[in-house]
């Protein structure tokens, strides 16, 4: 089979490899622990900062198999993880960087392996647009795990929420990073602010020229409309006048 993940012959290190990867945060459904899952293949499994590969369509072999894609998979660089973060599906997803051990498969653009140790979490931007500083509730998970949603203060509400310090103890003693500043985008100094405010903000005048010729169609349109039933009504009249006797 031909594209990135291409198989090679299997391979075995005792030192552990660098890697890079998403991952969805969860914490455990009585607040003890915190863990992570993978946003494709084996979304339904949580695993620990240190953990070893399960297969999961639930056959017993070692992983990762020659004949199965189970294991757990990263990617080399770390610029291949943040352009699929560009995906929408996996905008709400953490960045790790892991040490890979173990049995592994080696690809074209990553390694498909049997042993992780996640050493650091990176921690992008709130789904509004602002740096993300909390994980909040997401609403969603699996059994046992709640799926945790990075988010900014303002949008945190009332909601649920881990601070980083207490996500980094909970998984275990992993390093947490906040970035939340794509490559590309103005410095947040450079933004004017967003607030909320009680204030009705100032009118657009060309929003507004818009909305008033829009507005004046519509009325053009009912008046076209109202004329056409008159005279329908009117048709309806003089049909009934000449049935009369």
């Amino acid at each position: 089979m031909g594209g990135p993940f291409a198989r090679s012959p299997r391979e075995h290190s005792d030192e552990p490899l660098p890697g890079f990867k998403l991952a969805y945060p969860m914490l455990a459904a009585d607040g003890a622990s915190c863990g992570f899952s993978g946003v494709t293949l084996g979304r339904a499994h949580v695993y620990r900062a240190v953990d070893d590969a399960i297969c999961a369509h639930g056959s017993r072999h070692a992983c990762p198999s020659r004949w199965c894609d189970c294991g757990f998979y990263c990617f080399h660089e770390m610029g291949a993880a943040r352009d699929l973060a560009c995906e929408p599906d996996h905008r709400s997803a953490v960045l790790l960087e892991v040490a890979a051990s173990g049995r592994y498969r080696r690809y074209e653009r990553g390694l498909r392996y049997a042993r992780q140790r996640v050493k650091t979490v990176r921690i992008g931007r709130c789904e509004c647009g602002r740096p993300a500083d909390l994980l909040a509730d997401s609403g969603a998970g699996s059994v046992g795990w709640r799926r945790l949603l990075p988010v900014c203060r303002n949008c945190a509400a009332d909601r649920p929420v881990l601070g980083p310090e207490r996500f980094a103890e909970l998984a275990g003693g992993v390093e947490v990073v906040l970035e939340g500043r794509p490559t590309g985008l103005a410095d947040d100094e450079e933004q004017a602010p967003v607030v909320a405010s009680p204030e009705v903000p100032a009118e657009d005048p060309g929003t507004v020229a818009v909305l008033s010729a829009e507005v004046a169609v519509l009325h053009a349109r009912l008046d076209e409309t109202l004329s056409r039933l008159e005279e329908v009504q009117a048709r309806l009249d003089e049909l009934t006048r000449r049935d009369r006797p």
